[in-house]
């Protein structure tokens, strides 16, 4: 199917069925470069079909990974080992994908090599500086224009430090601690406040060992990868738009079938609970080393309440904001604030949320450090608005002209290839109430 730049979204009185959501971005990310760095075959089931991380295969590829990803089964890998990845034939394109081109600066410090990450207009924006000073203290050579994109990698010998990271990301953490593997010594990174810990999970699920206490991640260098058989659970950042629609339409319920609950993200069911609505999870129990947790999510519109985030709360559920938004246009009141980290994504999302919203007829106020969505359902459409080369957009924006009066256009739609290719097919077939995709 040609990608839709633009879509119209009717009005829907209830969303209701049982599906897969794709295979988890991050997890997807973080096991192919650490199959990379490890000795065999890996096998990775379930990996996400988005753009973004098939960016992330396309640049391993370039450093010399053997890789078969046919789209109707697993991506293997044959691994090179620590260290052994190939100086690149010209640059390492990472598209859109802000957690390619940082994770992999941090793979690529350990390797005697000059590589250069590029990406699109939107990754070009977005601040590497945030990656370069650490990897520049343990021994690296980093170049970019302004603190942006080209980033120039000249890998070095490595040693270890003890980092405090100035801001809570996942992405700063985990470059470094990919860094940290190919270091003497060992690797520490204190956070201000937690982030997702899918890299330290990840390398444990390949034989490595990261030690954890309280907001500090430990990594010893030099130790040996090993390949392994992966499956990836569902993406639940890609299930909140269907979660945060059952929680909003009355009437509504949606079941996700093997979905990621890893405590660092699952923060949002919390919060739906906390809105009104009703959530139920069956977790499953893996024991397995670095296992993600996993299970089936049930949610059922209950009632509809006022929803604020508070600054504590942000780090946990950053790719959930703009979902979570949505809920406005169902007569809600939403109320984030110490969420500066919105601008610093695919697009401004603080802007780019309160000028979709308004173009829906929401009132929404922009302020510095989040957004305020008066409550009152969505009055119908007052011009089109723009998901701004935002995958999350196109989709917050789709949510909630499902409580519009009158059908809504989107335009920029195009761009839900990111992280979630069918989106908009499994949206038409849950406002009809049918099962979405392998649910059965």
């Amino acid at each position: 199917m040609p990608p839709r730049s633009a879509v119209t979204v009717k009005p829907a009185r209830r969303l209701r069925g049982r599906l897969r959501v794709p295979g988890d971005k991050s997890i997807s990310h973080r096991y192919a470069m650490l199959a990379a760095l490890a000795e065999g075959r890996s096998e990775l089931t379930n990996y996400a079909p988005g753009a973004d991380c098939r960016s992330t295969l396309a640049c391993l590829r370039n450093l010399g990974v053997q890789i078969d990803d046919e789209s109707s089964g697993p991506v293997t890998l044959m691994g090179r080992g620590l260290g052994r990845l190939r100086s690149p034939e010209g640059s390492l394109d990472a598209g859109n994908s802000g957690t390619t081109m940082r994770l992999l600066s941090g793979v690529l410090a350990g390797h005697p090599f000059s590589a250069t990450l590029t990406g699109d207009e939107s990754l070009s924006r977005r601040p590497m500086g945030r990656v370069i000073a650490p990897l520049e203290l343990m021994g690296a050579r980093l170049a970019a224009t302004d603190g942006h994109a080209p980033l120039v990698v000249q890998g070095a010998r490595l040693r270890g430090i003890d980092y405090r990271s100035p801001v809570a990301s996942a992405q700063v953490k985990s470059a470094v601690l990919l860094a940290g593997l190919h270091a003497e010594g060992t690797t520490r990174v204190t956070e201000p406040a937690a982030t997702r810990d899918h890299t330290e999970r990840a390398i444990a699920a390949f034989g490595g060992r990261v030690d954890v206490a309280a907001l500090t991640a430990s990594v010893a260098g030099g130790q040996r990868l090993e390949g392994r058989s992966l499956t990836v659970p569902g993406d639940l950042s890609s299930a909140a738009f269907w979660l945060v629609a059952a929680a909003g339409l009355p009437g509504s319920r949606v079941e996700i079938v093997d979905v990621g609950l890893n405590p660092s993200r699952s923060a949002l069911l919390d919060v739906l609970a906390r809105f009104g609505a009703n959530v139920d999870v069956i977790a499953r129990d893996d024991r397995a080393p670095g296992a993600e947790p996993r299970g089936d999510v049930v949610v059922e519109h209950g009632r509809v309440g006022r929803l604020e985030i508070e600054p504590r709360e942000v780090p946990g559920l950053i790719d959930e904001l703009p979902a979570l938004g949505a809920l406005a246009a169902f007569g809600a009141e939403v109320v984030v604030r110490g969420a500066e980290e919105l601008r610093l994504k695919e697009s401004d999302r603080i802007a780019a949320l309160v000028a979709g919203f308004r173009s829906l007829g929401l009132d929404a106020d922009e302020r510095p450090d989040g957004f305020v969505l008066s409550g009152g359902s969505a009055r119908g459409p007052r011009g089109t608005p723009d998901a701004r080369g935002d995958h999350r957009m196109a989709m917050a924006f789709a949510v909630a002209a499902l409580a519009a009066d009158r059908p809504s256009t989107i335009a920029g739609t195009d761009v839900v290839s990111v992280s979630y290719p069918g989106f908009f097919e499994t949206l038409d077939r849950l406002v009809d109430g049918a099962d979405g995709p392998g649910a059965r």
